[in-house]
């Protein structure tokens, strides 16, 4: 008995030396970026941004290219961590820049994108879809945002590994400066050390003819915080588009806010029992000075609960969908279309959603 007790007495101080050490590399380790970073930009640059000019966004959370129809995903529900095969991320990749090439934005968002890292087998997703694209945004300017950056997280069984990702701006206009804006983080030591640090993607371009400029503005959104985390984040958000918008300046926000709009009818979209219900964003907050667009007649988002290839119902009576993707734009912005592509989620777990703009 003693001798069985001395072995278990070894294996529990080893699990507690394995974890300590653990948690001491991962707090030494950590991710701090600044408040404020200066991001390169790369690439040839485009045309300065003319007044009255239609011009083409296209944001879009591709998923880090993992996220297919076959995927489901642990922290939604699901059982999966790794959610596709090598070749499967290849595949969904070469569709995503297909997608791209069709639509041919001038300006393109992009979340969820991996540079290296394990659950995307270390493919560099923005080399690839820059060199698999055809059209404007592939062989114009190009800047890339950290916002998850871990040497090793460490769960769930089997752990997640590596992560080097982020957000990514692609741009056949001008771009004279992109900056990373970090956000309030809402996670406690020591989840806090291989979670996301979020951040405000944000690019400048000079209008033509104008002292004034277009500011854009690529974001991801907290998911899986109480709430506060959402909150904090959207609020530094309103404060600096407003701030921008005091200025004079043209301004849209665009990505996955992870939330609805208050002033958007989501009833097609009902939260069945069980499942992740996302936050609401009160338009009414911001402000005369902006408008908020979203297409509500395609869900933006589905859940990852279970794969959608193997639901016996696609409706949203048996499926959940959301709509958590879309723009908030300055007043001085015509918006002339937003259009949700519906791609079945074949690809990615969000579909890609296109504005139409012209500046005032």
């Amino acid at each position: 008995m003693k001798k069985i007790l001395k072995i278990l007495g070894a294996v529990l101080l080893i699990c507690v030396f394995v974890v300590v050490t653990l948690i001491g590399y991962l707090t030494i380790d950590e991710y701090k970026p600044e408040d404020i970073e200066s991001l390169e930009i790369s690439g040839n640059e485009g045309s300065e941004i003319e007044v009255g000019k239609t011009t083409s966004l296209m944001t879009w959370n591709i998923g880090y290219g993992a996220l297919g129809d076959n995927a489901d995903f642990f922290m939604d529900g699901g059982k999966m961590v790794y959610t596709a095969d090598k070749e499967r991320v290849e595949e969904n990749l070469s569709a995503i820049a297909g997608t791209i090439s069709d639509i041919k934005p001038d300006i393109l968002f992009i979340q969820e994108i991996d540079l290296s890292a394990s659950r995307s087998y270390f493919i560099d997703e923005l080399q690839i879809i820059r060199e698999k694209a055809v059209g404007p945004v592939s062989e114009g300017q190009y800047t890339f945002a950290t916002n998850f950056n871990v040497a090793y997280v460490p769960l769930p069984v089997p752990p997640i590994g590596k992560v080097y990702a982020g957000l990514a701006c692609l741009s056949d206009v001008k771009l004279t400066s992109a900056d990373r804006y970090s956000l309030p983080c809402p996670f406690k030591w020591p989840l806090r050390t291989f979670n996301l640090k979020r951040c405000l993607q944000i690019m400048r371009a000079p209008v033509k003819d104008s002292d004034k400029e277009l500011v854009l503005i690529n974001l991801h959104l907290e998911a899986y915080d109480e709430g506060e985390g959402k909150i904090a984040q959207t609020k530094m958000l309103k404060e600096l588009m407003l701030a921008e918008i005091d200025k004079g300046n043209y301004v849209i926000v665009a990505g996955d806010f992870n939330q609805s709009f208050s002033d958007l009818d989501i009833s097609m979209y009902p939260v069945l029992e069980g499942k992740w219900k996302a936050g609401t964003i009160d338009v009414t907050e911001f402000g005369n000075n902006v408008s908020f667009h979203v297409d509500n007649s395609v869900p933006t988002c589905r859940s990852l609960d279970r794969a959608l290839d193997k639901a016996e119902e696609r409706d949203p009576e048996h499926f959940q969908y959301y709509v958590l993707d879309g723009y908030i734009v300055s007043s001085n912005i015509q918006v002339d279309n937003v259009h949700t592509f519906d791609l079945g989620f074949k690809n990615s777990d969000h579909n890609p959603v296109v504005m139409d703009f012209s500046l005032k």
